[in-house]
């Protein structure tokens, strides 16, 4: 599947980026901050992509915050807090400046985020997986 594809080619870039390089320099930290967005935004399109091929009511349209929701209530997702973190700093990371705030991020990035897009990838491709297999 096409969405679940871009989003593991993406997944995949942010886990080996280097996070002590992004500690002194100001570009790598701006582009982790980038792969992190585009990383959460085909995550949760993927997401509502296998919602839909099975069949989840309410998986056709939505804002993230929904998908999210939904996704957490049918068992596709384990973790809402750190998701809805997620949703939040997404929305605001365009608007960081202090570099307090943009340290916290690549933390979160790095010790929250990434582990809960590897969980979601597993997640996903299982229940992809057994979509197929009933075909």
């Amino acid at each position: 599947m096409k969405k679940l594809d871009n989003f593991s080619s993406c997944l995949d870039i942010l886990r080996h980026a280097d996070f002590t390089l992004a500690d002194n320099d100001d570009i790598y930290r701006t582009g982790v901050v980038g792969q992190f967005n585009l990383t959460f935004e085909l995550a949760w399109k993927a997401l509502q992509e296998v919602m839909k091929l099975h069949g989840v009511a309410g998986a056709e349209s939505g804002s993230p915050r929904e998908i999210l929701q939904l996704a957490y209530k049918i068992g596709f997702l384990h973790d809402a807090a750190v998701w809805l973190l997620m949703l939040k700093k997404r929305n605001i990371a365009v608007h960081i400046y202090n570099e307090d705030e943009i340290d916290e991020m690549i933390l979160l990035i790095r010790d929250s985020f990434i582990p809960a897009f590897s969980a979601l990838q597993k997640t996903l491709q299982e229940k992809l997986d057994k979509v197929e297999c009933d075909w």
